[in-house]
């Protein structure tokens, strides 16, 4: 499912504590870093279905911001350059992956990346680490074939090249490293051409996006250049900043702690624009963590209340309502299929979905989902729009939003709920509350590769009677 927390990229390819092989000493007192380590930690977790996210924050909790930084170039970038990184591995593991263990693999592709992606860091390093990495969890034999692969690909990479195909398809997921099936897809949608640009935008990194909160935009831009943070101008949001400039630690600058900006990505503040909730609205907000949206329709609504599932994602409302000194938003745990909250005058509905719109904040989704996952979380879709809407009263919005670009999740379930409700209807804001160019057929519909920013759609419908 997805998850619309948008923290921001890696930008400093940097080591840590000024270690060229990437990192502090190890905890263990070994010669292994802690990032190395992290890194291999947390490939570990994605394998058990943990999220990367979670499993990145939990594992580089007790690293300082540069290492932080190092890691999540590393095991971010190896996500996003999967299939280029396994094939130059597999001409040069006697057999292929077949019979090599899961976690060996990982190791591989963690060494390959450093090798090939990441110019600080020298071959003895990547090669020397990865092979102690192997030694310490599968012993002198796994360190052997560890140490053969990667001095070969380090030997090569000068005349390192990609198994031919015949199929266009095939080619472009190799190339820019997503599932066959995926690019398929939306190949027959958007040609070749317009696909291999949305994989590109998918392979780059999501900037971090500030938006003001209790102040302008002038301000907050005052306030980050007087602390030494350059900034742009933000796509499609016009009092939105770009961090576009290396921080070296985003919670300790003075404007964060002081509650003046948030983290939200264009895409995510152009659905509460679409929104367009009337001022003095009482607001639910169904499927609220992290909690972005909820901040925004705190603008103008009269009272915020945000639920969500689950407990620890909820803390994220909490920490963020407390920080931005938020009065009007009240955040509980509550199941979106059955909304603890009396009738209202607007509710939201961020539904979960595939999240085919962040990967580029999300490299482990695209390896994660199945196609057996748009009809399941279709089904969990319409059950929540129903569930939603009965909270509405006469007169009263219900908009439907989701970070898929995917037309099962988005159109479909839409055009689905009005066929079966006569009493609700389609009905956008007024020209101008978004930039025409993201409404389409009074749809909110914004595309990775046309716009820039995260993918994002909604329906903004009216209850008549």
């Amino acid at each position: 499912m997805s998850r619309r927390d948008h923290e921001g990229p890696a930008r400093d390819g940097r080591t840590g504590g000024g270690d060229p092989a990437g990192g502090v000493g190890s905890l263990a007192n070994s010669s292994i870093t802690d990032t190395r380590i992290a890194a291999a930690q947390i490939y570990g977790e994605l394998r058990a279905g943990e999220l990367l996210d979670a499993a990145f924050d939990r594992r580089t909790a007790r690293l300082d911001a540069r290492d932080r930084r190092w890691t999540r170039e590393l095991v971010y970038g190896s996500l996003r350059r999967r299939s280029v990184i396994d094939a130059y591995l597999q001409q040069r593991v006697k057999g292929g992956f077949g019979r090599v263990d899961a976690d060996l693999i990982d190791l591989l592709r963690l060494g390959a990346h450093q090798l090939l992606f990441m110019g600080s860091v020298p071959s003895y390093a990547a090669i020397g680490q990865t092979v102690e990495l192997a030694k310490r969890r599968h012993g002198v034999g796994a360190s052997k074939l560890i140490n053969a692969v990667l001095r070969q690909l380090d030997r090569d990479r000068e005349n390192l090249t990609l198994p031919p195909t015949s199929d266009p398809v095939e080619s472009l997921a190799l190339e820019q490293s997503h599932p066959v099936w995926l690019v398929a897809r939306w190949a027959s949608r958007w040609g070749i051409e317009e696909t291999r640009r949305l994989l590109a935008s998918n392979n780059t990194e999501a900037p971090l996006v500030a938006r003001p909160v209790q102040m302008v935009r002038e301000q907050l831009e005052a306030s980050l250049d007087a602390a030494g943070v350059h900034v742009e101008d933000a796509p499609l949001v016009r009092d939105s900043l770009v961090l576009a400039g290396p921080i070296a630690s985003l919670t300790e600058l003075a404007a964060f702690k002081k509650g003046h900006f948030h983290l939200q990505d264009p895409a995510s503040t152009l659905v509460t624009m679409y929104a367009a909730v009337p001022v003095g609205a009482v607001v639910a907000d169904v499927c609220a963590a992290p909690g972005g949206k909820s901040v925004e329709l705190a603008r103008t609504a009269a009272t915020v209340f945000a639920s969500d599932l689950s407990f620890p994602r909820l803390r994220r409302i909490r920490e963020n309502i407390d920080r931005l000194d938020l009065g009007n938003v009240f955040a509980f745990v509550a199941d979106a299929r059955r909304p603890a909250t009396r009738v209202v005058d607007f509710v939201l509905l961020d539904a979960p979905c595939t999240g085919t719109g962040t990967f580029r904040r999300h490299p482990d989704a695209r390896w994660r989902l199945k196609p057996s996952d748009l009809s399941v979380l279709a089904a969990l879709q319409h059950q929540l729009l129903r569930s939603a809407a009965a909270h509405v009263g006469v007169g009263g919005f219900l908009v439907y939003s989701t970070c898929s670009i995917e037309s099962e999740e988005n159109d479909v379930v839409v055009e689905s709920f009005l066929r079966d409700h006569p009493d609700w209807k389609l009905e956008p804001p007024p020209a101008g509350t978004v930039p025409p160019n993201v409404v389409d057929g009074g749809y909110l519909r914004v595309l990775p590769q046309v716009h820039g920013t995260d993918g994002a759609f909604a329906a903004r419908l009216r209850r008549t009677r």
